[in-house]
């Protein structure tokens, strides 16, 4: 079945952001496809829903953002972990040393 391939790459990512300190989860819903909700535990209030499927032009499976923009193919799971892991980043901003 489709969506068990598309959960099967969803949950190999979700293992991989889980190594890389991030917390992933594989959400099903009844109504919608299945999707990986990424946190970052440092910063809850960054996250990111990634979704799974083919591209029109293909049959080759990607990582899709939440915004419906094909992030990376699903063969590269470490990839893929580092761009959401680079996203969910907080600002780091720069004390200045003036007084």
């Amino acid at each position: 079945m489709v969506s068990d391939r598309r959960v099967g790459y969803l949950e190999e990512l979700e293992h991989e952001l889980d190594t890389r300190g991030l917390v992933a989860r594989v959400v099903r819903t009844r109504s919608g496809p299945a999707f990986l909700r990424v946190v970052n535990p440092e910063a809850a209030s960054l996250a990111e829903d990634v979704t799974c499927a083919p591209a029109p032009e293909t049959k080759d499976h990607y990582f899709w953002w939440s915004w419906g923009e094909r992030m990376h193919r699903v063969d590269d799971v470490g990839g893929a972990a580092l761009k959401l892991a680079h996203v969910l980043q907080p600002l780091r901003r720069e004390v200045s040393g003036r007084t």
